[in-house]
């Protein structure tokens, strides 16, 4: 394969969103028996401890690098580590698998604004228009589909929790994209993981302290293996690559296919049903990602060739 062949950053952003969509439903599966911010803490802490033989070397030779930019890559650990997950795992306490993954695909018209807003990124009238009927459409699978709950607020708190996530998520992309690219990317995931755990240790202890306790089980034991290995150190350096070489918006857009991955994975695995709402929820996210997804000058100057 052609050492520049974008083929391989495709490949990998597929397999990251099969694995976050596995994260998605194994949380929601073990919701009533580990506690978020537990299954948080614990899912960092085990891929900490698979990062540090072979990454602290790279994170040591790259001390420099990482401290030149070492306001990033706190709020990339805080953000993108702790600020994420948490906020994932406490919304699936209270809400579906099924909408986890409908709102994250939300993520990639959110960088658009975002993008403009922090990096000067061009941002045009038809985009605007792409992020107000992608929302409208989390909106509708939010509200079930009924004006009333929307227009009365009468939302599942899971679901607010997850757009929080979701916000998250877009500026922890657009954080990776103004890092130097010469941070080795294991030497990076090790840093902002260990960035994490420190961020997240606090309010694990206190929901500890609170009575919110994790019985020892085998299954229990598997759920942490499997966040703590496919969604955390694979996806994370698989993520991280995409975004490097294609960039954001490339890397955020494969974010679309959780939901074919998540609500398979959900229908078969938790008994969970696809709704109309969630196909019209669905129907205008993607809507508004194919306004979103054309480029600003494109559209200002339609004569004129792309380059």
């Amino acid at each position: 394969m052609p050492a520049r062949s974008p083929a391989l950053a495709y490949l990998l952003l597929t397999l990251t969103s099969l694995f976050w969509s596995g994260n998605f439903v194994v949380a929601r599966a073990t919701h009533a028996a580990i506690p978020p911010l537990a299954l948080s803490f614990g899912r960092w802490a085990i891929a900490l401890a698979i990062l540090l033989p072979f990454a602290s070397a790279r994170a040591w030779r790259d001390r420099a690098l990482l401290r030149a930019q070492w306001g990033r890559v706190v709020l990339l650990g805080a953000i993108g580590i702790a600020g994420f997950n948490s906020l994932a795992y406490a919304g699936l306490h209270f809400t579906s698998a099924t909408n986890a993954v409908l709102t994250n695909s939300f993520i990639p018209i959110l960088i658009l604004p975002l993008g403009a807003l922090f990096l000067r990124e061009p941002f045009s009238a038809r985009q605007a228009l792409g992020v107000l009927i992608s929302f409208l459409g989390v909106m509708t699978i939010f509200s079930h589909g009924e004006l009333g709950r929307l227009l009365a607020l009468d939302l599942n708190r899971g679901d607010l929790l997850l757009l929080l996530a979701a916000l998250d998520w877009a500026v922890y992309t657009l954080l990776l994209r103004r890092l130097d690219p010469r941070i080795d990317r294991f030497g990076l995931l090790l840093t902002i993981t260990a960035i994490g755990l420190v961020c997240i240790a606090p309010f694990a202890g206190w929901e500890w302290l609170s009575g919110a306790r994790v019985a020892p089980s085998w299954g229990n034991l598997a759920t942490f293996l499997y966040v703590g290995i496919f969604p955390s150190v694979l996806a994370y350096l698989f993520y991280n690559y995409g975004v490097a070489r294609v960039g954001p918006a490339q890397a955020g857009s494969f974010i679309h296919l959780m939901p074919v991955f998540g609500t398979l994975l959900a229908m078969a695995f938790l008994g969970e049903r696809f709704e109309w709402f969630h196909a019209l929820g669905m129907a205008g996210i993607f809507a508004g990602l194919l306004l979103g997804s054309l480029r600003p000058h494109v559209l200002a100057q339609p004569e004129t060739k792309s380059p």
